[in-house]
């Protein structure tokens, strides 16, 4: 996310999301814990396709929550569902498995953060402001949402940022930011952005049983309707 809250630019654009690092094996824990993905028919349609989350470190179920699935073009293990999120989350949630459930979609995190869904919302912050975009969090007259800070001794604490804007001549004399081979950026773009602004819906264990949608495997392309 950047600086200013936004997950991604105007028409969900990630071409800003190059050039930042990010801790040592932190997209391999993600994998390890993340059973299924569901995710919003806005940002599918700009970047189709499973095999980018987490740098392609992760595979397993992925559910896209759209109006209109009968126009969704069919990608292997991807079920596209035409639900209330609360089913949706639920159908994820088994096909997880007792892993977390990410949440890869702003809306669908604000309609399940309404319904007290969420049980963590997990940030990284890029250094980097812009001004316009798909915010994290976007709710114009609706109450504000308390958080607990899960990762300090004080869960009512603010977290301090400090950083300064970088110009050209701060740049060549720092080495930031850091400048990546145009393949190299466009990838680690790609992986940050299946990282920044994740919402996990883990409220509830998932059931042993075969998940209602069928197997959702990476191998096999669904689309489901529930209600």
């Amino acid at each position: 996310m950047s600086l200013d809250g936004f997950v991604a630019g105007p028409e969900h654009a990630m071409d800003w999301m190059t050039g930042f690092s990010h801790r040592p094996g932190l997209t391999e824990e993600y994998a390890q814990t993340t059973g299924a993905a569901l995710g919003g028919r806005d940002g599918w349609d700009v970047s189709p396709g499973a095999g980018a989350i987490y740098g392609g470190a992760w595979q397993g179920p992925v559910f896209v929550l759209t109006h209109h699935p009968q126009d969704a073009h069919p990608a292997d293990g991807v079920t596209f569902l035409s639900c209330d999120v609360a089913e949706a989350v639920r159908i994820g949630l088994e096909a997880a498995r007792g892993k977390n459930l990410e949440v890869f979609s702003p809306s669908i995190g604000r309609q399940l953060l309404d319904r007290g869904l969420v049980d963590e919302v997990d940030v990284h912050v890029a250094p980097v402001l812009l001004g316009d975009g798909i915010r994290l969090f976007d709710h114009p007259g609706g109450a504000p949402v308390r958080l607990a800070l899960l990762n300090g001794d004080d869960p009512t604490a603010a977290v301090n940022l400090r950083y300064r804007p970088v110009t050209s001549a701060r740049a060549s004399g720092t080495g930031f930011p850091r400048r990546l081979p145009r393949d190299g950026g466009k990838a680690l773009g790609k992986e940050l952005s299946e990282v920044h602004g994740r919402l996990t819906a883990c409220h509830t264990p998932a059931s042993s049983g075969p998940s209602p949608v069928g197997t959702a495997s990476p191998t096999a392309p669904s689309r489901a309707s529930c209600g």
